[in-house]
């Protein structure tokens, strides 16, 4: 453990104890024990685990350098992977080993029967009982069917159960993830209620006096949300109900069948299902969580002694299920063993072969799963400890962790959520988006686990559903509501993870999260002292004072649209004169920025800049733009436009210039769909396969362009008028008061198109110049020999830069760094044109070098510990036009001078 965590463990034990906060069910602080963290220690596999890890998953660590003789050339590591419930990594061994074999051997389809095939179908059968006994069984008790996935093998489950709609039911624990509740779809069907329950009700619901019918109950071993885990007795216990009930027939089959899905369970602890003496009816168990690959295989177990009982009518039969078939008569045979009859078509056989490789690794790797178990117990506890241990300067911790409390057994997974000083929850987006700069590989969201999710967070069914009819989804960036989070984080460990994962992980956090401390140990509201931004507290401004926040923060909301104020010549000492230095726009949404040539005037429309965000690039399978996050390739398509011409022309490294008219009569456009932020929008998408193939070319994806006709300006050089959008005038999110709650902008969508929140981004080039400091002194305290990365304000992908004006008249004077979060409106000589809606919420998308699409460290990570504005880093400030389709045309360009009121 680091000198530093341990300093924390000490300081932090002495002020706060264990205890648990009912409102959140968390658990908020460590007890006196976890002093033991110091020196707790993790199982390392009898010091193997560093050779394990260098050798098997050489992609966690950077390349090797190329070294002179003799010279040392260790490798750092790049990667804390934390994600092992989402999937744990696959051994080197194992791949070279499976494609050594693919290379020397001959896999065929095992339903064919020359020698290939023959070796097929060898290797699946030998598969199938190493698999088994694996799992701590035989083929004498479970039969193992290979599916797509655990999901798929749950969903086989549900089918082949004989729920009774006379009086049957299915019920699922609360712990269940997604695919388990699922099944509640089939069942009410088939006319079978549905019945959620917490897992202590689960006895007395299957209890005999209690059951009518035929039933299901499905839960998991171990919950993927939080870790805790159920045991595998359950059916076990079931049938000792019933064997003491009176009618007892022990030829036939009790009338509760039970499902379990182990899929987060057997990736790191023994099944032993041989310990058991009556099983579960099904296990549902994932090999890529287990063994890190092959991905698209499952199995599913199936009890044999419950196999005459199944459900054998099947609503589908494929390949290699058959016995005989006739194709003009309702009529077929199955086969008689229940692997060939449940298993459609060709298995994978290419992928169960290399399952021999997986097994062989790992357990040359870790000997057994009895020892990987023991590992990631002893990893848990220590990161347990070291987490809990976490506080803040005033003792209050900085993660809440849901569940992990003593008397309760616990998986190798802990979700949490970070808190900060004021004990108020911190966006787990904003915590997501560091760790990926940190290179650390967690998850978010609420791991599709409904029942967990809503236990934890205090979430009832009307929020969820209030929530996602507001168009908050999981997986969005929408991480609190009224300060209260709609997710969590969770990491989670393999049998590769080390000590270091952990200590690494927590220094992560007590860096950027401990007191908010900054780089040079000072606290972070001096930064609001140093820059002198101070906010006045009256009821009709948005508080945005630095870090400063409430433990219900104001949303970030544009104000209403005031009309234009005459100004004379005598300004108000808090107003401020500024030049603009640039101005650019991105006709491309997450594409390059084209800069305006200087001194060259650029229209001001009722959507923003002319031409700014008018298309959109589409992936062919998705309504949702694509963007440079996630292919960061999209920097590398540089638009510029051609007044003269009405031509967009874009440029792509190794690709010919492709030229695309601004004219929508000029375009062959289709009506479609779309989402931005949520909002679904009818936009026109460009039939033209010389820029679809330019685009999929360029970014390797099949894509199309999409514009909003209304943002190009028709023949006569004037706004197209013709709306191409269905929706009302006014977007919808529901009350005024759900959109304040959740923070979505209230700015009409159709006014904004496809920008996300706004129509116009401001930034200042003295705020970008001390944020380009604190980058150079953060780089050369960790790295005196580092380069210096440069870091200007086009990294932050503005529309307009402004700077200090040159002093004309006493009044003027200076701009101070991040001043521009006090800045109420923008005006042109006398006239109001801009509104100032509130500071630009930053994503990693700033630290994707707009020049080379490579991702940097800097700035996000530097602003996430620099500034931030109601929990989120911030940087700029939105404006929106004030003007209307009858106002005059207005114009801006270089050299400009603005007036800005605060």
């Amino acid at each position: 453990m680091s000198a530093g965590l341990i300093q924390t463990l000490v300081s932090c034990i002495s002020s706060y104890t264990k205890r648990t906060d009912n409102t959140s069910g968390g658990r908020l602080g460590p007890s006196a024990s976890d002093l033991r963290a110091a020196s707790l220690q993790v199982d390392d596999y009898n010091g193997r685990l560093d050779s394990i890890r260098r050798t098997e998953h050489p992609q966690l660590f950077e390349p090797a350098p190329t070294s002179p003789k003799g010279s040392s050339n260790t490798t750092k590591l790049q990667t804390v992977f934390l994600d092992h419930t989402g999937s744990t990594l696959y051994a080197a061994s194992h791949i070279r080993a499976h494609a050594e074999e693919m290379l020397s051997q001959i896999p065929a389809n095992p339903h064919s029967r020359h020698t290939a095939s023959q070796w097929t179908q060898a290797k699946i059968d030998h598969a199938r009982d190493r698999l088994l006994a694996f799992f701590g069984t035989s083929a004498r008790d479970y039969a193992l069917v290979f599916t797509a996935n655990a999901t798929a093998a749950i969903r086989m489950a549900g089918e082949l159960t004989p729920m009774d709609p006379k009086g049957g039911v299915y019920c699922y624990t609360q712990e269940s993830h997604t695919s388990v509740v699922g099944l509640r779809n089939m069942a009410a069907e088939r006319g079978v209620s549905v019945q959620p329950a917490v897992f202590s009700k689960i006895y007395d619901i299957a209890a005999p006096n209690s059951t009518r019918a035929c039933s299901l109950l499905a839960y998991p071993a171990q919950c993927n949300f939080s870790g805790e885990r159920f045991p595998l007795d359950v059916a076990d216990k079931i049938h000792g109900m019933y064997a003491q009930a009176p009618g007892y027939d022990a030829q036939a089959h009790i009338p509760w069948w039970v499902l379990v899905d182990a899929a987060a369970y057997a990736a790191t602890s023994p099944l032993a299902l041989d310990t058991l003496r009556n099983g579960p009816d099904f296990v549902a168990v994932s090999m890529y969580k287990i063994f890190g690959a092959p991905t698209g295989l499952g199995v599913l177990l199936i009890k044999r002694s419950s196999i005459p009982f199944l459900n054998t009518k099947r609503r589908f039969f494929g390949g290699g299920t058959v016995a005989g078939l006739v194709y003009d008569r309702q009529w077929q045979t199955f086969r008689h063993d229940i692997e060939s009859r449940m298993e459609d078509g060709t298995v994978n056989f290419q992928d169960i072969a290399s399952l021999h490789h997986a097994l062989d690794a790992h357990g040359r790797n870790y000997g057994s799963i009895h020892t990987v178990s023991l590992h990631v117990n002893s990893v848990s506890r220590y990161a347990e400890y070291a987490m809990n241990a976490l506080c803040h300067s005033n003792g209050s911790p900085v993660c809440l962790v849901y569940g992990h409390s003593e008397g309760t057994s616990y998986g190798p997974t802990m979700a949490f959520n970070v808190k900060d000083a004021q004990d108020c929850f911190v966006g787990y987006v904003e915590v997501e988006r560091l760790a990926v700069m940190a290179g650390i590989a967690l998850r978010t969201g609420r791991f599709c686990n409904p029942g967990s999710s809503q236990k934890w967070l205090n979430l009832d069914a009307d929020e969820v559903v209030k929530y996602s009819s507001l168009g908050i989804v999981c997986g969005d960036d929408h991480d609190l509501v009224g300060g209260k989070p709609l997710g969590a984080l969770r990491i989670s460990f393999g049998a590769m993870t080390s000590k270091m994962d952990i200590d690494l992980f927590c220094d992560f956090l007590a860096h950027h999260f401990k007191d908010y401390m900054l780089f040079d140990g000072s606290s972070a509201g001096s930064v609001a002292n140093k820059t002198g931004i101070e906010v006045p507290q009256q009821s009709d401004k948005t508080n945005y004072a630095l870090t400063q926040r409430s433990c219900s923060p104001t949303p970030v909301t544009p104000s209403t649209l005031h009309s234009a104020r005459t100004m004379d010549d005598s300004q108000e000492n808090d107003d401020v004169q500024v030049e603009i230095d640039q101005i650019v726009v991105y006709p491309v949404k997450s594409c390059h920025g084209w800069s305006v040539p200087a001194g060259m005037d650029w229209a001001i429309t009722r959507f923003g800049l002319l031409f700014d965000r008018s298309f959109i690039i589409m992936r062919e399978n998705s309504t949702v733009p694509m963007q440079q996050k996630r292919y960061p390739n999209m920097a590398l398509i540089r638009p510029s436009i051609d007044v003269e011409r009405s031509v967009l022309v874009l440029e792509f490294p190794g690709q010919q210039p492709l030229a695309i008219s601004l004219l929508p009569e000029n375009l062959a456009l289709q009506g479609t769909e779309s989402r931005v932020c949520g909002d679904v929008m009818q936009v026109s998408r460009i039939l033209s396969d010389e820029i679809s193939s330019w685009l999929s070319s360029a970014l390797l994806v099949s894509c199309y362009l999409a514009c909003d006709q209304r943002l190009l300006r028709d023949s006569a050089g004037s706004e197209n008028s013709e709306l191409t959008d269905t929706s009302s005038d006014t977007m919808t999110f529901g009350s005024s008061d759900d959109v304040q709650e959740i923070g979505i902008s209230c700015t009409r969508r159709h006014n904004i198109s496809f920008a996300n929140e706004s129509q116009i981004l401001l930034v200042t080039q003295e705020s970008a110049k001390q944020v380009e400091e604190w980058v150079a002194e953060e780089s050369l305290c960790e790295n005196p020999s580092s380069e210096i990365v440069s870091v200007g304000p086009m990294q932050y992908r503005p529309n307009i830069i402004v700077k200090s004006a040159a002093a004309s008249k006493a009044t003027t004077r200076a701009i101070e760094p991040f001043e521009e979060l006090r800045w109420e409106s923008v005006n042109i000589g006398f006239e109001q044109i801009f509104n100032v809606s509130g500071p630009c919420r930053r994503c990693q998308m700033i630290s994707i070098d707009q020049s080379s699409a490579k991702t940097l460290k800097a700035p996000y990570s530097t602003l996430a510990r620099r500034m931030r504005v109601d929990g989120k880093v911030v940087f700029g400030i939105y404006l929106d036009s004030v003007l209307d389709e009858n106002h005059e045309l207005v114009t801006i360009k270089s050299g400009k001078l603005l007036w800005v009121s605060m």
